[in-house]
C-alpha cells in the first residue's frame, strides 16, 4: 500500500546541515498498523511530513515514497493535493493548532468532502454529521456548528480523525494522536483507530513515543534514533526479544508496577535510564550514532555505519524472520534488562 525507501530530510541551519531523517524505509499494508517510535527529536514527525509532502521549501527531501505504486516524492503540488485527504491522510499532533479557530468544525469537515468528493453544501453537512457520529461525538448535529475552542481536547482530536477519514483514505498517518490526553480519552482514541482499521481496511502509520500505545495498537514497529532506523520487527517480537541496545533501553525505561516495592529497604526506587545524551543532528558521522551511549560498542561501531539487516540474535533464535536491526553486536533473544547500559 505505502512503500518508503531511503527517505532523507536535510535542513540548512547556521551550524550547518541538519540531517533530520537519514535513509529510512518501511512498508505498510492494508489493514495494518506500523508504529514508528523513538525519543522526541528523533525524526518521526519530520518523516511523516515528508511522506505527506508538507515540509517547507527549506527542507531537502530525497528517496522514494510509493503509494499504490505511484511515486509521490518530487511530485507537483497539484498532484499531491489530489492525493492528500483522499488517498493519503494525516492526523496532526496538536488539534488545537491544526484546526482553524474561526471556522466551525462542520465547515472544516465539509471542505474536505466538497473538494475531494464533489458534494454540495447540504450533502457535505449531512456527511459531516455522520462522520462526527462515527467517531463518537455526541449530539453531532449540534456539534457541527461549534468551534474548536468550544470542544474538549478529546473532542478536538476526534474531529481531526473525522476530517482525516472523511474520504476513506487508503493510508492514515497518525502523529502522536493521544498526546496531552488523559488515559481514558487515550483509550477511546486508540479504540477508534482500531475500529477504523477493521471497518475500512485502512493502513495506519502511528507516530508515537509511548510504548504503551504501541503495545495496545501496533502490528509492527520501526524504532528510530537520531534520524535513523535502528530496529524493525513485529510488535510482539520487539517487546519479547529486542535486538538493538537502544530498543532494550527504551523498554527498560518504562515504569512498571512494583518498582518501588522491589527497592531495598531504606532506598529509593530508581527507574532505569539510558546513559548519555542524544547526539546533535548537524553532524551525522558514518558510524553508529548510538555508540557513545552503548556498553557493547567497540572500534567497529565507531568506524562504520551498521546497516539494517536481518538478525537471528546471539542464541540462534529467529522467531520473526523479518526482524531487522542496525547493530554490529545485537542483543540475544534472552538479553537481560539493563544489558545495554554503561557501567
Amino acid at each position: 500500500m505505502l512503500r518508503v525507501r531511503d527517505l532523507s530530510v536535510t535542513f540548512h541551519a547556521e551550524e550547518g546541515e541538519v540531517h533530520a531523517v537519514d535513509r529510512i524505509g518501511f512498508d505498510v499494508e492494508s489493514g495494518e498498523v506500523l508504529a514508528v517510535v523513538g525519543e522526541s527529536g528523533c525524526g518521526k514527525s519530520v518523516a511523516s511530513l515528508a511522506v505527506m509532502g508538507l515540509l517547507p521549501g527549506t527542507a531537502r527531501v530525497s528517496g522514494s515514497v510509493l503509494l499504490r505504486g505511484r511515486e509521490l516524492a518530487g511530485a507537483e503540488e497539484k498532484s499531491l493535493r489530489r492525493v492528500r485527504g483522499s488517498e493519503l491522510s494525516m492526523i496532526f499532533q496538536e488539534p488545537m493548532t491544526s484546526l482553524n479557530p474561526v471556522l466551525s468544525v462542520g465547515r472544516q469537515i465539509g471542505e474536505v468532502l466538497r473538494r475531494h468528493q464533489g458534494l454540495d453544501r447540504r450533502e457535505a453537512k449531512e456527511r459531516a454529521v455522520e462522520l462526527l457520529d462515527s467517531v463518537g461525538i455526541p449530539a453531532p448535529r449540534r456539534r457541527i456548528h461549534e468551534y474548536p475552542h468550544q470542544l474538549s481536547g478529546g473532542m478536538r482530536q476526534r474531529v481531526m480523525i473525522a476530517i482525516a477519514v472523511a474520504c476513506d483514505p487508503a493510508v492514515l498517518i497518525a502523529d502522536e494522536p493521544t498526546t496531552a490526553l488523559d488515559v481514558t480519552v487515550q483509550a477511546g482514541i486508540l479504540d477508534l483507530l482500531t475500529s477504523l482499521r477493521e471497518r475500512l481496511g485502512t493502513a495506519i502509520v502511528l507516530i508515537t513515543h509511548d510504548l504503551g500505545v504501541v503495545a495496545h495498537t501496533a502490528d509492527r514497529v520501526l524504532v528510530m534514533y537520531a534520524g535513523r532506523a535502528v530496529e524493525h520487527a513485529r510488535a510482539d517480537e520487539l517487546f519479547a526479544r529486542p535486538r538493538h541496545p537502544y530498543t532494550r533501553g527504551l523498554l527498560d525505561a518504562v515504569p512498571r508496577p512494583g518498582t518501588r516495592a522491589a527497592a531495598p529497604a531504606g532506598e529509593r526506587a530508581r527507574l532505569r535510564e539510558i546513559p548519555g545524551i542524544v547526539p546533535g543532528l548537524s553532524r551525522q558521522p558514518d558510524e553508529c550514532t548510538f555508540a557513545p551511549r552503548c556498553s557493547r560498542a567497540d572500534e567497529e561501531c565507531t568506524a562504520e555505519r551498521p546497516a539494517l539487516t536481518r538478525s537471528a540474535g546471539t542464541d540462534g533464535d529467529d522467531a520473526d524472520p523479518g526482524h531487522t536491526v542496525a547493530c554490529f553486536h545485537p542483543l540475544g533473544a534472552t538479553a537481560a534488562p539493563g544489558e545495554e547500559a554503561a557501567p
